[in-house]
């Protein structure tokens, strides 16, 4: 059966962008506009406002999110700290060199996120290769397991969009969270059954579109070249052209009225909305200012959106059919 997991607070804050610049090859994997000092007031906002989950990954800003964020909690014992191995990379030149997850490599890995974060146990260690094959994962899962019996970590899981690769591991006994893709614009009815079914905590990745659902890209601003959201990746279906893509900026305002019922913002609105699909839903939205932070954290307070409204987004929204599954 597996661990069920106290993860602190309904919403998380995500630390991918506060990492900064990272490469692979001449293609940027981070996010711009990130400042060291100013991430750390983040995540202090972050905490005042109540959350007390943060998702980060040895891979962002080639450790450096790690590093940041050890810093800002130190003390802070209270904090749930979620992190990923996977992606090797070189801390100097800050460009990735590949997928790892041979035992000794995740041994390793580990162990240098336990430093950086300057922790003596890490809450949930996350499989952060989406689409690995379930015979490559499995020792991986098997060194995770001894980890946990070790002390090192409280328990693992895997951030992948594929219900069979979760089912194959979930009865195992450190399992406790699976991380995955959902927003508006994207519901994950299989993934959420899998987790609902196996009694495993949910990690919302991209709870705001990459910020798309916060409006702020649907006057058509560009993102910068050295931006991830630049990128055309397919697994990255929010931008074109480092624009916002206008049919979602049309469904933004086509539920606009909807989401902020009640006085909250658009991002909140898209925040609660995942609150609304249930109990063991915690969205982890990114954050590289105060501000984003404190209204991130406030969608708390607001909770659940009312079923009549759910209803009602449901009725307006052009949503396609889930499809095979594949990496998000």
């Amino acid at each position: 059966m597996a661990t069920k997991i106290h993860l602190g607070s309904r919403i998380g804050m995500g630390c991918w962008a506060i990492g900064g610049h990272f490469w692979s090859g001449e293609t940027p994997v981070g996010y711009s506009g990130a400042d060291d000092s100013q991430s750390v007031k983040t995540i202090h906002a972050a905490w005042d406002g109540g959350i007390r989950l943060f998702d980060t990954s040895a891979v962002y800003g080639a450790g450096h999110s790690e590093a940041l964020l050890g810093e800002a909690l130190s003390g802070r014992s209270e904090a749930i700290v979620v992190s990923k191995f996977g992606h090797s990379f070189d801390p100097v030149s800050r460009q990735m060199t590949g997928a790892r997850f041979d035992p000794d490599y995740v041994r390793w890995s580990v162990a240098e996120s336990l430093r950086r974060l300057g922790r003596d146990c890490i809450d949930v260690m996350l499989l952060h290769l989406n689409d690995l094959a379930i015979e490559d994962a499995a020792p991986a899962f098997e060194v995770l397991e001894q980890l946990v019996q070790a002390g090192d970590i409280r328990s693992y899981g895997w951030s992948t969009d594929f219900p069979p690769s979760v089912e194959v591991f979930a009865d195992r006994s450190g399992f406790s969270t699976v991380q995955h893709a959902m927003n508006v614009f994207f519901d994950a009815p299989s993934m959420c059954k899998t987790a609902c079914d196996n009694g495993l905590a949910q990690l919302i990745r991209s709870p705001l579109a990459m910020g798309v659902l916060t409006g702020k890209f649907s006057d058509g601003r560009t993102v910068p070249a050295d931006d991830v959201r630049s990128v055309p990746a397919d697994w990255q279906v929010y931008f074109e052209a480092s624009r916002a893509r206008s049919d979602l900026t049309r469904q933004i305002d086509a539920i606009r009225d909807l989401l902020t019922a009640g006085g909250r913002t658009l991002g909140q609105g898209a925040l609660c909305w995942l609150l609304s699909k249930g109990g063991d839903i915690h969205p982890i939205p990114g954050a590289k200012t105060p501000r984003q932070a404190v209204e991130n954290a406030a969608a708390m307070e607001f909770g659940p959106l009312p079923e009549s409204v759910m209803a009602e987004i449901e009725t307006i929204l052009q949503r396609p059919p889930e499809g095979e599954f594949r990496a998000r």
